[in-house]
């Protein structure tokens, strides 16, 4: 199994291509039907990957190459996999429970699940 890509993809939708501001990198490891799901403002956030990358690059956040994040759990089973992250975003902490398909070779998230941090 490939778990150098699935950690990859974990870390660049956590913290990479967020503060980077890269869209298409962003874009490319969700599955285009996945979806962002949190409780945010004391409401319940559910954005699609076009929502979720709006405000990410809108966030307006200056170019950060040394993001903080650890990863605190990878569990495999053939092609389906789970990540949980730990990183920042701005000023704020999030841990993330990212769902993985693999899909014709490559994995995409296809949930992303968050907690943000008070």
């Amino acid at each position: 199994m490939n778990h150098a890509r699935l950690r990859l993809a974990a870390v660049i939708t956590s913290t990479g291509a967020r503060r980077w501001g890269r869209e298409a990198t962003l874009r490319s490891i969700f599955h285009p039907s996945a979806s962002v799901i949190g409780n945010y403002q004391n409401a319940v956030e559910w954005l699609s990957v076009d929502a979720y990358v709006g405000e990410v690059l809108g966030a307006g956040l200056p170019p950060n190459h040394g993001p903080s994040w650890t990863i605190s759990l990878i569990d495999v089973t053939n092609d389906a996999a789970i990540v949980k992250i730990e990183n920042e975003f701005g000023s704020m902490k999030f841990t993330d429970y990212l769902s993985l398909l693999k899909i014709s070779g490559e994995w995409k998230i296809v949930g992303k699940l968050y907690h943000l941090h008070q």
